[in-house]
């Protein structure tokens, strides 16, 4: 029996015959241009830019390879966008697309954002339905569903052709492993590469005629996802996921913002005491121990996913951006050493009750500190101010603040033109 298409369907006539409020319009361009400032960040290093020029090389002037390259960009740092239900990050890929599909025709800025948030709320929803199971990673699995949507509307298709992609990408939908994280391997940030061009073909195909059998995305569920935990129901039509979209202060993985936030809010006590530190304590739910173990880390993604490493990190230096992961820093002997001294625990009352945040607590030689941090800036429920973001975004892009205020004040009906350094 299909469970899950018939509110899928449901949700894409809606999404395709409904225009976005203001409000959400509005969200949907502070997603879209925290994204460009990510994107612009991870092109200052040169695993990047060699990866923009194999693409190119391998496949000149093509939409997909430059789909491919911005969603591994945008990744890159993790300081990127996410959505806490879906457990990922549902626009990335799909901006990816409408940015290298924008490169070949004028779309208006209002067209861009009607498929970049269709894309989002299929992709979110999906997300949030079909859980990944166990050593899978997020980001090959199903954004690749939001970007055929996207691509779809983007290219004129309707809500019938946008179900045929997700069917047809359903049926090939990549097992993408976490190890490479463990061992600390960049491949995963290719992952989100391979959801772009997946979503790119399986729209093309569906608005070419390709078909693939209803009860696709179950058959997914049920094999390729047998031993996933199971997932709520598709979210109704009507209800906007991106409002619940996090956007992030650090570059880490959402998990570790909040023994960070917490270490950041202690350092303002004990900073001149960082050498008389006996003991650093950090307690967390449980999802963050799972993927945010990795000890002594020896690679910038092993350290974005290190709950110990971001509690160090901002103790000995009062920050997590992108430059936290050079190789100074990895190996920086206050850091290691601090790094070495963090002992994580599970907070079992915020395991059972489905929250997140932690709970640090420092030992000196003289005196215990503690800090508990439940919501970090950028979560839903304390958003950045607009300040904040173009501070976020001009520090990341190195671009003057007043480009990001145009692009989120730009009118709809003008030309899609995304930011770049020039």
């Amino acid at each position: 029996m299909v469970t899950i298409e018939a509110p899928l369907a449901a949700a894409l006539e809606w999404l395709f015959g409904t225009r976005a409020p203001a409000a959400v319009e509005t969200k949907a361009r502070e997603v879209m241009l925290d994204t460009f400032g990510c994107v612009l960040a991870a092109r200052r290093h040169p695993e990047v830019t060699a990866l923009e020029q194999a693409l190119e090389a391998a496949d000149p002037g093509s939409a997909s390879s430059a789909a491919a390259f911005f969603a591994a960009a945008a990744c890159w740092d993790e300081a990127c966008e996410g959505l806490a239900r879906a457990h990922g990050r549902p626009g990335l890929a799909v901006l990816g697309a409408c940015r290298a599909l924008a490169r070949h025709k004028p779309y208006s800025l209002d067209e861009v954002l009607a498929a970049y948030l269709t894309g989002y709320e299929i992709g979110g929803r999906m997300g949030e339905s079909l859980r990944i199971g166990p050593g899978m990673h997020v980001d090959g699995a199903w954004p690749c569903f939001g970007v055929a949507t996207a691509v779809v509307r983007l290219l004129g298709g309707n809500a019938a052709q946008a179900l045929a992609a997700i069917r047809i990408a359903a049926c090939q939908m990549p097992y993408s492993l976490y190890l490479p994280v463990a061992a600390g391997a960049n491949a995963r940030n290719t992952y989100l590469s391979h959801s772009a061009q997946l979503g790119m073909l399986a729209a093309s195909a569906a608005l070419g005629g390709i078909a693939a059998p209803a009860g696709a995305v179950e058959e997914l569920r049920s094999r390729a996802l047998a031993g996933a935990p199971p997932g709520p129901p598709v979210a109704p039509p009507g209800e906007w996921l991106i409002a619940d979209t996090y956007l992030k202060p650090y570059a880490a993985v959402r998990h570790v913002h909040y023994g960070a936030a917490a270490a950041q809010a202690l350092r303002a006590d004990i900073g001149s005491r960082l050498k008389e530190i006996r003991r650093i304590k950090l307690s967390t739910y449980a999802e963050a121990l799972a993927y945010c173990g990795n000890r002594a880390p020896k690679s910038a993604i092993q350290a974005q996913f290190s709950l110990s490493y971001g509690v160090a990190c901002m103790l000995a230096t009062g920050e997590l951006v992108p430059d936290s992961y050079a190789s100074q820093f990895l190996g920086n002997p206050e850091i290691k050493r601090l790094e070495e001294k963090t002992e994580l625990e599970e907070s079992t009352s915020l395991t059972r009750a489905g929250k997140r945040g932690a709970t640090l607590v420092i030992e000196l030689d003289a005196g215990k500190f503690e800090y508990t941090v439940d919501r970090v800036t950028g979560d839903p429920a304390l958003p950045m101010t607009r300040t904040e973001l173009l501070a976020k975004f001009a520090r990341y892009a190195g671009l003057a603040p007043e480009k990001g205020k145009a692009f989120l004040e730009a009118p709809g009906g003008g030309r899609f033109a995304p930011l770049s350094p020039a």
